[in-house]
């Protein structure tokens, strides 16, 4: 059965006008002695992509993603929405989802009810899987929208809650193993405070170590040999959360002996909210050996609030590609955490925001690597510290040399002569003539 009525999105080229064509992805393209799809393996967030109806806090849904089901059945409308995300996968060339456990399947009563709904669904996906060969990227655990988490998951002031967290955590992650998941995601919506008045911060986040400690035990004793990803948000939902950016995530992960294990799943619009660049986030990720997987999306600077838009800055995206192909690429991948804008509510927008963003990065790989390939930035960048290299520098570097020396050093040599420039602006220019040179 043929939901969209769309043909697969196939290669054209920069020149094509067809709306339903790549003009920069083409999988097969070898770059940097890699295939464009292997750098860039991208998947559809199941929530978005198939749930998320243009609802916002203002108004209520435009676009109807019940793909023919009555929502109210929803055994029946979490089937439609499976038929519907195999087939916008398989046309666009898509080897990956990503999903939370009530992504699949809308919540149950109870727990039991709710394990036993999500095995039916499961068992429908897992005959896509393997018909389709398309995989999960990773899975995760909805510890956010249900009132029960309203306080948090494993900060919660309730053991009971966390007990569940921890269910809801182990029932998400034998989902991921039977979908062939490549990681297994904490984004810590609610672990966070409203007002340190009535929070023992060090008590909460002690919880949040011992949850993501008892899932990495169950998971690797079941045999999962996969990453596990914290994803930094600052703020939204609540006020202030535990894992505000990238260096607190790792900050965090080290001092709780969670960093053999875990990664980072870097989101561009939560950088935003941070006050960071995507590009800072996975730089500081990479530099740690902590980048993971990537959460492709952008944000509006003028609006205050996570807005997941599908990317289209190439300039973004150039930087973001220049810092994956630098530290050899990704563990996971490039999940499209992105819907489409409340105004654009058809099927056919769905596969015009994911031709957008996997054109856009697929450009950000192209200039990327040709900004690499001309050599003069990375040039650069290691002469400005070439006074490393001998002298004085290399005792610095090698820890060989006292304080004392360094003093007697100083005072032997009076005023140090000017740091060499900066040449900031020559940069900016040099990426400037690569980004709008003609494509190779």
């Amino acid at each position: 059965m043929d939901i969209f009525n769309i043909p697969a999105i196939k290669y054209e080229g920069a020149e094509s006008r067809n709306e339903f064509a790549f003009k920069f992805y083409d999988a097969d393209r070898v770059i940097l002695g890699k295939q464009m799809s292997e750098w860039l393996p991208f998947a559809m967030s199941w929530w978005h992509n198939l749930g998320a109806a243009g609802t916002d806090m203002f108004g209520a849904s435009t676009a109807d993603k019940s793909f023919g089901a009555s929502v109210s059945n929803a055994a029946a409308h979490a089937k439609a929405k499976a038929d519907a995300g195999f087939e916008f996968m398989r046309k666009l060339g898509l080897r990956y989802f990503c999903f939370h456990d009530i992504d699949l399947v809308a919540e149950q009563g109870s727990l039991a009810e709710q394990n036993a709904a999500l095995d039916a669904i499961a068992d429908y996906i897992c005959e896509k899987i393997e018909h389709t060969g398309i995989k999960a990227l990773w899975g995760t655990a909805n510890l956010t929208s249900n009132p029960r988490f309203m306080n948090g998951a494993g900060s919660s002031g309730s053991p009971d809650v966390f007990a569940r967290a921890a269910a809801n955590v182990k029932k998400s992650i034998d989902l991921t193993m039977r979908f062939g998941g490549r990681g297994f995601v904490f984004w810590g919506g609610r672990e966070g405070y409203e007002t340190l008045w009535n929070t023992d911060m060090k008590f909460e986040q002690e919880n949040i170590a011992s949850l993501m400690r008892l899932a990495v035990r169950y998971a690797r004793e079941k045999g999962f040999t996969g990453d596990f990803y914290i994803e930094p948000k600052p703020k939204e939902p609540m006020k202030h959360q535990y894992d505000f950016d990238a260096a607190t995530a790792i900050g965090f992960l080290r001092q709780y002996g969670l960093d053999g294990d875990f990664k980072l799943n870097i989101e561009a619009n939560h950088a935003t909210l941070a006050g960071h660049t995507f590009r800072h986030e996975l730089r500081v990720s990479a530099i740690n050996g902590m980048l993971g997987s990537i959460d492709a999306n952008i944000g509006d600077t003028l609006l205050g609030w996570d807005t997941d838009e599908f990317p289209y800055d190439v300039y973004d995206a150039v930087q973001a590609m220049y810092e994956v192909v630098k530290a050899g690429g990704l563990t996971g991948g490039f999940n499209f955490d992105a819907k489409t804008r409340r105004s654009s509510n058809t099927y056919e927008d769905m596969f015009r925001g994911f031709i957008l963003g996997m054109d856009t990065f697929a450009l950000g790989l192209i200039k990327a690597a040709a900004i690499i390939e001309d050599g003069r930035i990375d040039d650069f960048v290691k002469s400005r510290y070439d006074g490393y290299d001998s002298g004085i520098g290399a005792k610095i570097r090698s820890g060989d040399i006292t304080l004392e020396e360094l003093s007697g050093y100083a005072l032997s040599q009076g005023e140090p002569p000017p740091p060499k420039s900066g040449k900031q602006e020559w940069l900016e220019s040099v990426v400037n003539q690569i980004l709008f040179a003609p494509l190779p």
